[in-house]
């Protein structure tokens, strides 16, 4: 007896596979036959994909916050803040080279 590798699909690959026996009609033993699978893990995809199909649906009002998001924001606020200071600081230097004369 040979040993035979384990291949994982993405998801993206499983829901492909599906929809070729959904949308376009294709035999599922075709499907199996080209891309060398078993038939019931075929099926076992198929119900998942149906189960779990309402959570496309499901859309949340408000999107999950991220812990990071927050602090990318407060680290952005803190880039700004220190870009007007800088901002005001050589508006007062050059203010200041004119007074005096030396631009």
């Amino acid at each position: 007896m040979s040993k035979r590798s384990r291949r994982n699909f993405t998801a993206e690959e499983k829901v492909a596979l599906i929809r070729l026996h959904l949308v376009e009609h294709k035999p599922v033993s075709e499907i199996c036959d080209v891309h060398q699978l078993n038939v019931n893990q075929f099926y076992l995809w198929q119900k998942l994909f149906f189960e779990n199909g309402a959570a496309a649906f499901n859309v949340n009002k408000t999107p999950k916050k991220d812990p990071k998001d927050k602090k990318i924001k407060i680290l952005e606020d803190k880039i700004t803040d220190r870009d007007e200071g800088i901002a005001e600081l050589m508006m007062e230097h050059v203010k200041l080279k004119k007074k005096i004369g030396l631009s």
